[in-house]
């Protein structure tokens, strides 16, 4: 096998998220290929080639998968956004549940209680936020908006029939792309670093209708005069004003983003009209929504995540309840009303300012909330609590952060996730110290796409009953000596901690060499040993760098051996 051959084969399964294993009998290898379905023949050409298995890339379809079902959106298999268009829902629910639960089994100790997917209550236009791209559909084409083409970072779609929004999203996008043509202004070239346009965000109350709508630019100073800039921003502003919408525009807000990472960054945001907000509601509470606002992006379907969050977080009354990773408090204010008291903490300041605003706009005075990274607040917060709320970001807890949830000791915590992997990682910790998995569940936030979120009810391991002893120390029948004690203890002491710094330590007294942090997690890891001890080391096995060579590899596991690691 080699890299850039081409081959056909069948995918045999998919495993979250959306990686499509094909055996090849003849190479004695698997090839992992995204975008694909079990059953469909496919032709792929290899790009990645590791000792147990290959990375390929689908160049074409030869027969579709028996499940397989025409999209009703004209721009799938060209955009990124959507990975399952071509599959009935129903179809969907069943990937995404035996995905997670294939993940769940390997990571769960014992026994547990899968509860399976909760749908969607909409599969369609269910998308109450939307970051579109400007760009070019090819090089040097004319100006696009949309979303990145599949397995690109520079090519746009324009996605003016997109299925998961409704025809609001559509008519602006539409308005806002051909006003920006009108206008010769040119997109923000990602190599290059110059150009006017970068995205634009549409967000949109399920409850209200309301919308706002923000154009994010650099400030364009390249490429434009300032009176050219703003007879543009008019002239857009004036063309979605006169636009027939079933919902009705709240604002249309311009910010400047003049940073390099292709995000959307706040660096200054006016406003061109109306106001810089609106509210949603969600199981009767009410939140005021800002464009750069944390909010679950499907509301009805977020009504059932929260409800199944509550459902398992139980009994609440005279309780304190620690959310961690609270965003903008919605949550929190959806358990204050049961709960004697809501701590929520979260590291954006702006979250944390909207949380406190909705607690007080929903006449919540037992909620409270700090802004700061969890690993530090969490040491300043002055209590202890009875229950915790787990919803971290993408990437799962910061194991230094979850050692010190743990040493709290609830009886009951929930675990929100995103990311089924980084709960699968995070399980192992906290099984280690003592909880055990009740009941698993999922909630189907992002029909059409490989996404789904993973809600984990978790109980500290207690004693089933209790036996009483009665030990007699001394001399004679029955009684234990007090020396044989002593030479027990010392049998079982605890050995020392073996650091990163002592192993490295040892390998340059003995030979003269220096390893680095990454090196060590990597052997350990190759060994199956764990590396919570090295949280930064175990970031950096997620870059790509060399590998150490076999003489540093033997005299890490020297250094192993030494110690009695291994």
């Amino acid at each position: 096998m080699k890299k850039g051959q081409v081959y056909e084969g069948v995918i045999e399964s998919v495993d979250f998220p959306n990686k499509g294993k094909i055996r090849l009998t003849e190479e004695d290898k698997i090839v992992v290929v995204k975008n694909g379905l079990v059953g469909q023949k496919v032709r792929f050409s290899v790009n990645k080639i590791r000792k147990e298995k290959a990375e390929g890339r689908i160049l074409e379809v030869l027969e579709k998968a028996p499940t397989e079902i025409p999209s009703s959106c004209p721009h799938f298999g060209e955009c990124g956004g959507c990975t399952y268009q071509n599959l009935p829902y129903e179809e969907q629910l069943r990937l995404k549940e035996q995905q997670v639960k294939a993940m769940m089994d390997e990571a769960v100790e014992g026994d547990y209680v899968w509860e399976g997917v909760c749908p969607s209550p909409v599969v369609f236009a269910y998308r109450n936020k939307m970051e579109f791209s400007f760009g070019d559909e090819y090089k040097d084409g004319p100006l696009a908006l949309g979303m990145h083409k599949r397995g690109s970072f520079h090519d746009i779609v324009n996605v003016e029939h997109c299925q998961i929004v409704d025809e609001d999203y559509r008519k602006i996008l539409t308005c806002t792309l051909e006003a920006s043509r009108r206008s010769g202004l040119p997109y923000y070239h990602r190599m290059r670093h110059t150009g006017y346009f970068r995205h634009l965000l549409v967000r949109k109350a399920v409850k209200t209708g309301e919308i706002l709508i923000d154009l994010v630019t650099t400030d364009g100073r390249d490429c434009a005069t300032e009176k050219e800039m703003n007879d543009y921003l008019e002239k857009w502003v004036k063309a979605l004003c006169c636009l027939s919408l079933d919902g009705k525009i709240a604002g249309i807000l311009h910010t400047t983003n003049n940073s390099v990472a292709d995000v959307v960054k706040d660096e200054g945001t006016e406003i061109l009209y109306g106001q810089g907000y609106f509210y949603e509601e969600l199981l009767g509470l009410k939140f005021k929504i800002t464009p750069f606002s944390f909010f679950q992006t499907n509301s009805l379907g977020a009504e059932i995540l929260y409800e199944k969050a509550r459902e398992y977080m139980g009994d609440t009354k005279d309780r304190v309840v620690f959310d961690l990773y609270s965003g903008t408090g919605t949550i929190a204010q959806i358990l204050a009303p049961v709960a004697k008291k809501v701590v929520g903490v979260e590291i954006i300041e702006e979250a944390v300012e909207a949380a406190r605003e909705n607690a007080q706009l929903n006449g919540l005075e037992n909620c409270k909330f700090w802004a700061g990274d969890v690993l530090k607040v969490i040491d300043e917060l002055g209590e202890v609590p009875d229950l915790i709320m787990l919803d971290p970001p993408r990437d799962g807890v910061n194991p230094k952060a979850l050692r010190k949830i743990i040493d709290f000791g609830v009886n009951r915590m929930v675990y929100i996730a995103c990311k089924p992997t980084s709960l699968a990682r995070d399980l192992e910790m906290l099984q280690g110290h003592g909880y055990k998995v009740e009941k698993i569940a999922c909630v189907d936030l992002f029909p059409n796409t490989v996404h789904v979120e993973t809600v984990v009810l978790l109980s500290h391991k207690k004693a089933d009953s209790y036996i009483h002893i009665d030990v007699e120390f001394g001399e004679g029948e029955g009684k234990i000596p007090v020396d044989s004690i002593a030479k027990r203890a010392e049998a079982y002491k605890p050995k020392e901690k073996v650091t990163y710094k002592m192993i490295k330590e040892y390998i340059e007294a003995k030979y003269g060499f220096k390893v680095h942090t990454a090196y060590i997690a990597e052997v350990k890891r190759n060994l199956g040993l764990p590396m919570y001890d090295a949280p930064n080391a175990v970031e950096e096995l997620k870059q790509p760098r060399k590998h150490p060579t076999p003489e540093k590899v033997e005299a890490i596991k020297d250094a192993l051996r030494y110690f009695a690691v291994i």
